[in-house]
């Protein structure tokens, strides 16, 4: 696949709930996701496909989603593409109910995700 195809597919599985799925067929095993914080109390980073399908699990058993949007990707060169994620919800654990808006950023080589990184 190609970087347009990557993204674009990076965005269909996540618009129809097939992100978990989209890990074996897009990211490299040895991707690295990067946090702009600590947030989850498990640091910053998370290395590899099985740490990264973790803190999916983590967010899906963590929050209620009420409503969430997935930008077209901006492309960047032959290596790198952005997606604007919105999401509101609540969190399970306190019902503190949120409102959040994130950039992430993917780099891409031979043809899988090796690399991701939130801003928010």
């Amino acid at each position: 696949m190609d970087l347009k195809q990557i993204a674009e597919e990076l965005v269909a599985g996540c618009r129809e709930g097939r992100a978990k799925e989209n890990l074996d067929k897009l990211y490299a095993t040895d991707a690295v996701s990067v946090e702009a914080a600590d947030a989850m109390g498990m640091g910053r980073e998370a290395a590899g496909r099985d740490a990264i399908r973790g803190k999916h699990e983590w967010w899906e058993g963590a929050h209620d989603v009420t409503g969430a949007s997935v930008s077209d990707p901006f492309l960047h060169g032959d290596d790198r593409f952005a997606v604007i994620f919105e999401v509101s919800g609540t969190v399970k654990e306190s019902g503190d109910s949120f409102d959040m808006r994130e950039v992430a950023i993917y780099h891409v080589a031979d043809g899988k995700i090796v690399r991701e990184e939130f801003f928010y």
